[in-house]
């Protein structure tokens, strides 16, 4: 008995030996790991990557950038519905356990056991507090050390934060998988745009057990990919609700029946036709803000794009590029495909083509004398596959007549086009083909630098190099309004007389310079309104060499159009390039009196917390943020925008553009039947064709030419290719305003004049116009003109003037020659 007992005591002995050996490794070993947990406080102020979104100025969605596609939400703006999927289907225990359950790991072990060498994935049992710790302050490897860190973190972590907190973390940060390529999403706020194109409260059961199901394997349970395992994995969670008594079981068995529905948020869903304005948008933000900042700053960009201007923009333009191509005859087919007995569908489906121009690809099957059946381009379902249905359609004599050729002598066989469907027209299509021309349209409010529409060019596909912003090119005649600014805010008048006539400068290298005009005539002594009105280069030209090229360059960059001009005679002719928004925004100071403006696509900037970190319009205003009216003064907004150029100057300048449209080089803006003032601009051999003009409240730009500069043909001038475009969108972005004149400044005398002598007009005076003078520059009754001679700028005798014209000329109000 006592060797027994001996024997036991003995045996206890060693096992409690072994049970403080074994117990002091185990504290030496959590020691050990516990000096290396990471500090769970830093999420305290964690901040999670959250995309930046574009808005438009209405406040609808245009672009969103991000890195990890996340919108932060706080939990109490989470759907009571979507918490129960998510704790069904993670951690049912979520609001008892203290960050490890017990339970769950004891259920998830005997499954294991019982699965084993089933070859199915086993089951963990990491409550949702243990997969925030892992998420946030963890590798994902799978080791027992990092097992047992995620739960010494947990632990601490249930002390520190509340269930409500930690609960936040874990729907904010879960990566949810993609749909579309690239278009990932981050937390269930984007997860639900991103599957459903909906908020979160919109959710339907099915939608939200759908999510909930995700965060296990979002590869392996794509909608599209593994369709069948995922309405699995999504009645797997709703039976889960069943059980937890949060779905009643009828509802439950109904859901469960209902087919996987998933409507996918495109990335190109909200742009309105503005891929160029989105991009520029988000160079300025990257440079502003950097990449960084931009991808994960959660940033609220609101913008000043139109989105009714812009889609009328894009439109117009695009026609107008279409119209000039197409007049240059058909080039021939995108590519071919040389047999197309078989299924011609996947061959033709592989070709890339430009999406956003409502065109579609077709290969030609066969082709007769008056029409050709057409195969169109198939479009992939949402797993990417090529769908099995091929639609059929024919193009007629009428969609091939513009390239004047029968229908089989434009199609053969084999051929791959761009086709546009013909209005009411069922399966008749009109032959297309993609400009090789292109250019671009900007449209400004001309008081604020607003940009209210942009297109860069003919197809953002086809190339996104933006032709409004990025292309420097030579703007020709619609350089001049500028020279004429510098010659009326120093002594000039419209009513100033300038001889047109042949001018010459030598040059260094000793030969001579010899401008000429557009009509390659000369038209004698005219005025400064004359001038502009029909675009007269060596009348410009002469007036420049008069007024002096410094003080031109001077103005070139007071009005932001060129940074260093060059002083040379041929800049005053718009030898310089520059850009069309530069151009557009120099105008713009012309409609709103003189006034510097900033060119601008951004209103505002918010950061996450919704603070204001950048405005556009920084004009102080007085007085308004007054709570209610006291009977004290109106507000008053400070502008203390730089005065660039006198307003009566402005003024006379619009006055002489006016007369642009009304009778120059303009008049295709002329039916309009409002207020626009303008300028045509034509560069040598017409590589460039502009028109830049403005109504009082709205400054336009158009640029049309090849990207790399060749000519257009002859005649296409800035009045024949770029004004109707102008007078096209105008129609439409003033649709629904009145006829407003342009404003007056105080100190303008308007008085009737001659327009072809600029002298004051008789009574009898058919012809006569209101021409604006400042105080003290009307112009005399009459002068005599003696023998002005040829004023040569190489060296040519003067002639004196009379008496009369030299009053005139001292006064700016008489003749230059």
């Amino acid at each position: 008995m006592k060797l027994i007992l001996r024997f036991f005591g003995w045996a206890f002995g060693l096992g409690t030996v072994a049970f403080l050996i074994g117990a002091a490794g185990v504290a030496v070993y959590i020691l050990t790991v516990t000096k290396e947990l990471p500090d769970y406080n830093t999420l305290r102020n964690y901040e999670p990557p959250i995309m930046s979104r574009v808005h438009a100025a209405d406040g609808q969605l245009m672009a969103e950038y991000a890195r990890e596609r996340r919108l932060y939400l706080p939990i109490q703006a989470v759907p009571k519905l979507v918490v129960q999927a998510f704790l069904a289907a993670e951690d049912k225990n979520f609001y008892s356990h203290n960050g490890i359950d017990v339970m769950g790991i004891a259920r998830a072990a005997l499954t294991n056991f019982n699965n084993r060498g089933s070859g199915r994935r086993p089951q963990g049992a990491s409550t949702i507090t243990q997969q925030v710790a892992k998420n946030f302050l963890l590798s994902g490897e799978q080791t027992v050390d990092r097992k047992i860190r995620e739960a010494l973190i947990a632990m601490r972590m249930e002390s520190a934060f509340s269930k409500d907190q930690i609960l936040e973390l874990y729907l904010n940060e879960i990566y949810l998988g993609f749909v579309l390529p690239g278009y990932g999403a981050y937390g269930i706020a984007a997860a639900a745009l991103v599957y459903f194109d909906k908020s979160v409260h919109e959710l339907t059961l099915a939608e939200a057990a759908y999510l909930a199901a995700l965060p296990k394997s979002p590869t392996q349970l794509h909608p599209f990919r593994n369709r069948d395992r995922a309405i699995e994995r999504r009645n797997y969670v709703i039976g889960r609700m069943v059980e937890d008594g949060v779905v009643s079981t009828e509802e439950g068995e109904r859901v469960k029946r209902s087919p996987l529905t998933i409507n996918p948020r495109s990335p190109r869903q909200q742009t309105f036709a503005a891929d160029y304005f989105a991009e520029e948008v988000r160079r300025e933000m990257a440079d502003r803000f950097g990449e960084k900042k931009l991808l994960e700053g959660g940033l609220s960009i609101r913008t000043t794009l139109d989105p009714k201007l812009q889609v009328a923009a894009r439109q117009i333009l695009t026609n107008g590029l279409i119209r000039y191509d197409e007049a240059r005859g058909f080039r021939g087919p995108v590519t071919r495909i040389e047999d197309t007995r078989g299924d011609w569908g996947i061959k033709l489906a592989e070709i890339r083509a430009v999406s956003d121009v409502g065109w579609k690809l077709a290969v030609v099957l066969d082709s007769q004398a008056d029409n050709a059946r057409i195969g169109l381009q198939p479009g992939r379902d949402q797993a990417g596959v090529v769908v099995p249905g091929r639609q059929i359609g024919l193009v007629t004599a009428d969609g091939v007549r513009w390239t004047r050729r029968a229908v089989n002598r434009a199609l053969n066989p084999g051929d791959v086009v761009y086709v546009e469907p013909i209005a009411g027209r069922d399966g008749q299509f009109r032959l297309r083909q993609v400009p090789e021309v292109s250019g671009g349209l900007v449209a400004m409010d001309p008081y604020t630098g607003r940009v209210l529409a942009m297109v860069g060019g003919f197809s953002f596909d086809q190339s996104q190099f933006n032709r409004a912003t990025q292309a420097r090119r030579q703007p020709g005649s619609s350089f001049k309004p500028f020279v004429y600014a510098a010659a009326l805010d120093n002594g000039y008048t419209p009513s100033t007389v300038v001889l047109d006539a042949p001018f010459e400068l030598a040059q260094s290298d000793g030969s001579v310079w010899r401008p000429e005009n557009y009509s390659g005539r000369f038209y004698g002594p005219q005025t400064l309104r004359f001038g502009i009105e029909m675009s007269r280069n060596v009348m410009t030209v002469r007036l420049a060499n008069d007024v002096g090229m410094p003080l031109i360059a001077e103005y070139a960059k007071r009005f932001g159009i060129y940074d260093d001009m060059q002083p040379v005679l041929s800049m005053a002719l718009g030898a310089g390039e520059t850009t069309l928004m530069r151009m557009v925004a120099g105008y713009s100071m012309f409609a709103n009196g003189g006034r510097r403006i900033r060119a601008t696509l951004i209103d505002r900037i918010q950061d996450r917390t919704g603070q204001t970190i950048f405005r556009h319009d920084d004009r102080q205003c007085q007085g308004c943020t007054a709570e209610r009216w006291t009977r004290q003064d109106e507000p008053i907004l400070i502008d203390r925008r730089e005065q660039v150029l006198d307003p009566m100057t402005a003024y006379q300048i619009t006055s002489m553009m006016e007369g642009v449209v009304l009778r120059g080089t303009g008049t295709a803006v002329r039916e309009l039947g409002k207020p626009i003032a303008g300028k045509t601009g034509t560069t040598n051999e017409e590589k460039d064709a502009w028109f830049v003009g403005f109504s009082p409240d709205l400054a336009v730009g158009i640029y049309i030419g090849y990207d790399t500069p060749k000519p257009m043909g002859h005649g296409s001038t800035g009045g024949v290719m770029a004004a109707p475009i102008f007078r096209d969108f105008m129609r439409v972005a003033l649709a629904d305003r009145p006829a407003v004149p342009f404003r007056v400044p105080t100190g303008i005398k308007l008085i009737r004049i001659d327009p072809k002598s600029g002298l004051r007009a008789g009574s009898g005076s058919g012809n006569a116009i209101l021409e604006a003078f400042k105080p003290g520059t009307a112009p005399p009754d009459s002068y005599q003109l003696i023998n002005p001679g040829d004023a040569l700028a190489s060296g040519g005798p003067r002639r004196g003037p009379s008496s009369e014209t030299n009053r005139a000329i001292s006064t700016g109000t008489g003749g230059l020659y």
